[in-house]
This record gives C-alpha cells, sequence and structure tokens, in this order.
C-alpha cells in the first residue's frame, strides 16, 4: 500500500466514505457509490454550517437535512455516528439494512433519531424539504420579532439526478422558486450515473437552467471531488441569498476512490466487493481496518457536540427573554412544541339535528375547518388548484405567499403530488403545525405515494378528498373515483374516513386533529346529503355504530357509507312497514372499527346474523370482511359515465328501490 499523507478534512471525508464502504459490504447490500463521491459536500455542510445538537436532536431552531437521494443513506448513517448523536453507534452502523436495526435501507424519521423525514421514493425528499422551509418561513413570521430571530434555521437536501429526473421535484422546486423560501439549500449530486448506467441515456437537459427558470439561485462547483474551498464558498453565496432558494449543483465521480468501478452504474447499487475495497483503500491511501475511524478524524466530527449545546444553551437564553417580553407568543410557542392542543378546542366543532339543511360533507368541511382555524392557529394547508371546490380556504388568514409567510392558506397550484410530500414535510417539522392537502379523491392516485409515505412515517396530515364517488356526475369517469377508497384503505396506518353527514364530518376531523402521527384521509361528497336522526360527532371515532335499530334480535343489518347511508336509512323504513326487523349501521371507517374491542364490534356487527348488506359508490372489494358468505354488497366495479349525478347513481342501482330488492333476495 502506498501510504498518502492526508489531510484532517480528508482523514474526516474518507471516514464516511469507509464507513459506507464496510457498512454495505457487510451486509451484501447497499448503494456505496453516493456516499463515496457526496462525501465531500457532506462533510462542508455537516462540519463547517449545519448547525444541530447530537445530544437533542429534537432542538427546535435546528437547521433540518434531507437526503433526497435516500438509496445513499450510509452517508447520513455515518454522519450521525460520526458527529455524535445517541441514536447510530458503530454497532449500529454494522448492523446496516439488518433485522430491527437502526440503520435501515432508507432512512425513516420514526426509526432513527436525527432523521428528519423518510426519503426513498426518488424525489419525495427534496419535496419534504420543500414543506420543512415553508413551515420554518411561516414560524418565523408567525413569531419572530425584532431582535429576537427565534425561528432562524435552514433546510439543506442532497439530491441526485434520481430526484430531478423524478416529476415530484419539478412539482416541488417550482412552487419553492414561487414562494422565495430563501432558507432553501439544495446540493445537488452532479454524477451522471443511474442505475442503467450513463444518464446520457436518457437525461441530457440542463437541470441548471431548469432551476433558474423556476426562480432558483443556480451555482456550479465543477471540482466536487477535492475543491472544498470551493463548496464552502458556494454554500455561503447561497445563505447570502435570501430571497431565492438555492441550488448548488456539485460535479462529483460516484465512487470515488474506487480504481475500477468509479464513474460506473456498478458502483451504484451493489457492494464493491472485497478485491475492490482492498483496491480502494490502497488507492484512498486507507490504513485503518474495517469500520475503525482514525481518532483525530473522529475528535473533528465530534466537535459538533459541543457547539450544539452552545447553540442550543445561545437560544434557549434568546427564548428566555423572548418570554419575559413576549409571553403570549411564548406560552403559543410552547403550546406548539410540546405538540399540546389547547382546552376545549373541539368545542367548536359544528353539530347538526335532522331540521338542519341538506349539504354537502364537502361544504360541512368548509365550515369545520374554518371553525376550527379560529382555535388552532397551527392549522395551515389548502388545495391543489380546487380550494373553490375543496372549500379549503381558510376565509380571513391570507394566502402563504412570498414576503407574507405568516398567513396560512398554501396555493399549490396543480401540483397534487408534490402537495401530498409538502404536507409531510410540514408535518415532520415537528413543530406544533398542522397542515392539509386537498384534491378530489380521484386524483389520489396523482400522489398514492406520498399519502403512503405520510403513513409510514407517522405524518399526521389531514388529506381532504371531495367529490368522492360516482355522484360527482357529469365530469365523468376520468373523474369518478371507484376503486380509490378500497386502495386507500390497503395503506397500513392511514385512517380512511368517509362521513354520511355534517355530523360524522365534525367528528372526521377531531379523528384527524388528534392523531398527530397518523395521517387522516376524509372522502367528501359533492352532493347534498341529509342530516341523520342518530348521526353522532363522537361516535364516529368508533368507526361504526348503530344509526336505527329495531326491537330485538335484527334479521338483516345494512351498512352503509358517506353519501349512501341515508339510503339505507330510507330502506330500512320501507322494509320495517313490511314487517322486516332490520338494523341500520353507519361505518365511516373501517380502521377505527378495527381498533374496537372484540364485544364493541360484536354489539353492532353479531355474527349471529348473517344476512347482512353493505352500500358504497366504490368497488366492493374488501366488503366480505363486513358481510360474510351470506351478505352482499352494492358497489360498482367498473367505471362510471357522465350525467348529472342523481341519474349515474339511480342508473347504476344506488337507489332506496334496489336496496329494499337486494335486501329482499338475500332474506329469501
Amino acid at each position: 500500500m502506498v501510504v498518502q499523507t492526508q489531510s484532517l478534512s480528508e482523514l474526516c471525508i474518507n471516514s464516511i466514505r469507509f464507513l459506507a464502504i464496510d457498512a454495505v459490504e457487510k451486509a451484501n447490500s447497499g448503494h456505496p457509490g453516493l456516499p463515496m463521491g457526496a462525501a465531500p459536500m457532506a462533510f462542508v455542510l455537516w462540519d463547517r454550517f449545519l448547525r444541530f445538537n447530537p445530544k437533542n436532536p429534537d432542538w427546535l431552531n435546528r437547521d433540518r437535512f434531507v437526503l433526497s437521494a435516500g438509496h445513499g443513506c450510509m452517508l447520513h448513517y455515518a454522519l450521525l455516528y460520526l458527529t455524535g448523536y445517541d441514536s447510530v453507534g458503530i454497532e449500529d452502523i454494522k448492523q446496516f439494512r439488518q433485522w430491527n436495526s437502526k440503520t435501515p435501507g432508507h432512512p425513516e424519521n420514526h426509526v432513527t433519531k436525527g432523521i428528519e423525514v423518510t426519503t426513498g421514493p426518488l424525489g419525495q425528499g427534496i419535496a419534504n424539504a420543500v414543506g420543512l422551509a415553508i413551515a420554518e418561513a411561516h414560524l418565523a413570521a408567525t413569531f419572530n420579532k425584532p431582535d429576537f430571530p427565534l425561528i432562524d434555521h435552514y433546510t439543506y437536501v442532497i439530491l441526485g439526478d434520481g430526484c430531478n429526473m423524478e416529476g415530484i421535484s419539478g412539482e416541488a422546486c417550482s412552487l419553492a422558486g414561487h414562494l422565495g423560501l430563501g432558507k432553501l439549500i439544495a446540493l445537488y449530486d452532479d454524477n451522471h450515473i443511474s442505475i442503467d448506467g450513463s444518464t446520457e441515456i436518457a437525461f441530457t437537459e440542463d437541470v441548471a437552467k431548469r432551476y433558474e427558470a423556476y426562480g432558483w439561485h443556480v451555482q456550479h462547483v465543477e471540482d466536487g471531488n477535492t475543491d472544498l474551498e470551493a463548496i464552502e464558498k458556494a454554500i455561503a453565496a447561497a445563505k447570502a441569498v435570501t430571497d431565492k432558494p438555492s441550488l448548488i449543483k456539485i460535479t462529483t465521480t460516484i465512487g470515488y476512490g474506487s480504481p475500477n468501478k468509479a464513474n460506473s452504474h456498478d458502483v451504484h447499487g451493489s457492494p464493491l466487493g472485497k478485491a475492490e475495497i482492498q483496491a480502494t483503500r490502497e488507492s484512498l491511501g486507507w490504513l485503518y481496518p474495517e469500520f475503525e475511524v482514525p481518532p483525530e478524524a473522529l475528535a473533528q466530527f465530534r466537535q459538533a457536540i459541543a457547539r450544539g449545546e452552545q447553540l442550543e444553551r445561545e437560544w434557549n437564553e434568546l427564548f428566555q427573554a423572548y418570554k419575559t417580553k413576549y409571553p403570549e407568543e411564548a406560552a403559543l410557542l410552547e403550546r406548539l412544541m410540546s405538540g399540546k392542543l389547547p382546552e376545549g378546542w373541539a368545542d367548536v366543532l359544528p353539530t347538526y339535528t335532522p331540521e338542519s339543511k341538506a349539504d354537502a360533507t364537502r361544504n360541512q368541511s368548509g365550515a369545520t375547518l374554518n371553525a376550527l382555524a379560529g382555535v388552532l392557529p397551527e392549522l395551515i394547508g389548502g388545495s391543489a388548484d380546487l380550494a373553490p371546490s375543496n372549500k379549503t380556504l381558510l376565509k380571513g388568514y391570507g394566502d402563504f405567499q412570498k414576503g407574507q409567510y405568516q398567513n396560512r392558506n398554501l396555493r399549490f397550484g396543480v401540483r397534487e403530488h408534490a402537495m401530498g410530500a409538502i404536507c409531510n414535510g410540514i408535518a415532520l417539522h415537528n413543530s406544533g403545525l398542522i397542515p392539509y392537502g386537498a384534491t378530489f379523491l380521484v386524483f389520489t392516485d396523482y400522489m398514492r405515494n406520498a399519502i403512503r409515505v405520510s403513513a409510514l412515517s407517522e405524518a399526521g396530515v389531514i388529506w381532504v378528498m371531495t367529490h368522492d364517488s360516482i355522484a360527482l356526475g357529469e365530469d365523468g369517469p376520468t373523474h369518478q373515483p371507484i376503486e380509490h377508497i378500497a386502495s386507500l384503505r390497503l395503506i397500513p396506518n392511514l385512517i380512511v374516513i368517509r362521513p354520511a353527514d355534517g355530523n360524522e364530518t365534525s367528528g372526521a376531523y377531531k379523528v384527524a386533529v388528534e392523531n398527530r402521527h397518523r395521517p387522516t384521509l376524509l372522502a367528501l361528497s359533492r352532493q347534498n346529503l341529509p342530516i341523520l336522526a342518530g348521526s353522532s360527532l363522537e361516535k364516529t371515532a368508533l368507526g361504526a355504530y348503530i344509526l336505527e335499530d329495531c326491537e330485538g334480535t335484527p334479521e338483516l343489518i345494512l351498512i352503509g357509507t358517506g353519501g349512501e347511508t341515508h339510503l339505507c336509512v330510507k330502506a330500512a323504513a320501507t322494509l320495517a312497514q313490511e314487517g322486516v326487523k332490520v338494523r341500520v349501521v353507519s361505518m365511516p371507517s373501517w380502521e377505527l372499527f378495527e381498533m374496537q374491542d372484540a364485544a364493541y364490534k360484536e354489539s353492532v356487527l353479531p355474527k349471529a346474523v348473517t344476512k347482512r348488506l353493505a352500500v358504497e359508490a366504490g368497488s366492493t372489494m374488501g366488503w366480505c370482511r363486513y358481510v360474510g358468505s351470506e351478505g352482499a354488497t352494492i358497489g360498482i366495479d367498473h367505471f362510471g359515465a357522465s350525467a348529472p349525478g342523481e341519474v349515474v347513481l339511480e342508473k347504476f342501482g344506488f337507489t332506496v328501490d334496489n336496496i329494499v330488492k337486494q335486501a329482499k333476495a338475500l332474506l329469501a
């Protein structure tokens, strides 16, 4: 081995590289190339710019770091270990990608302290970062006072070619440029390699010019492998630009230091192999065995501990002075940081009686949102260019725009996928903000991955989805959701609620607001629905409850959800006149019902009553769970049609007459 004299910076950078190389090799799985190439930019950022406290990863005013290219997560885990986070020790590095480890194959925020957001699907991370930057800007505009820069942190991202190819990054970064999010700084690892090989085969656009067109401040560091001074100057210059987000294109060599695999797809997603690791050690003059970090490098990284504790101490002193001068604002911020909701907040939720006018649940949702906005200043969100249809505008709270970051209405534009990931970022800022995002239910297809990641990352986002069935009518099959509710119910940790009327809509919001570590999706009607006698705000949280009952044991149970529940009530009345003993169950949420104990579930759906008919204007998939082998479902397993909503419902069998007919067939 040729021994090279290495500077302290080179020792630190190579420590990152070889921790990644060795962990991937031990796991026989992973992506060593990105950490090897991006180690210099990561070292400069974490050593010279990033403000954080390894001993308190939850410090509110820390800078946020997001590795959008999440496949390269050994870069992030190495940095957490080296800088002294208690969440990642050397044994955790050795357990990379193993069962029950704190170092899973892609970063997961709820698994590893120091990981801000769950990245994995490319582009999600940069869009999350836009959400983090929005949260910072909003909190700063809300709480900062002259001489009290209480909220004053940056969001830094490392993203790669794959992130920039994914459409979500374009949606999110376009919006970030429009909003002028000056504390968002993205380091673009421009290494020209993806899994298929050179990016030349599919990706030849000028990314820098694209970001300039978005309204970003753009720089290029031509040598990201060795020119640390250029990287440092570029980050400093980006911080100096306060009215635009910044992209720093940093050209690197993937797998830097590997004599035979660098600058090829061979080093992207596979271990180097023992022979190539030895060759890389020789190439970089690395004298140390597996998983060993030179003490002088570790000492340099661990300076982050004292530095972070001092930063937090100074911030705490600033906050104490702030509390004296601005006690009301300080009390609110403390409440937000605690995650607690204000006393009596749910008292503002609207309630209705059967005498209340029939209305669409999307309208009742809008009324509920506006009622909540007055008592929950942490509520912030908006729609993907459908606010008038989704009824999601917070009246009197202004639009969140450049220079008006204190306002609470987010205008996402026609960017459903980015909206989803941005809302996740706001929720995972972990500052108490409660984000909501809205569109038509059918467009959850565009943002499904972001909804899935919200559930995976335990982000308490409220998804407001309107036009929930074929009843939306004239727009036709392209806009009429059929399979969507069924498919959303398949996502673990997502609460799906389809309220039958205004009381259940208010109940759905109560569930959503209280679940800060579980996202909730509301599926709301376009058509007017009557307020049902017996509908309950409180019982919505049970997932299903007896809406109307008969004397004694029922012969038949009708189960309704959403806009079809009132049809079940009317059908039950008709059947009762003919002497049939019918129970009507409103089931707004499968997930909430499954959380109840066996005794409660038996009280609502007794096993002895086998004749059950479920009615839902969507896919019948899954309803066998509740209707059993002797029951049936009135649903729709084909595309809809363009016609007035009431006509479409009638033609496809969502009528009282058809429910009665199908019920009699079951009983016969």
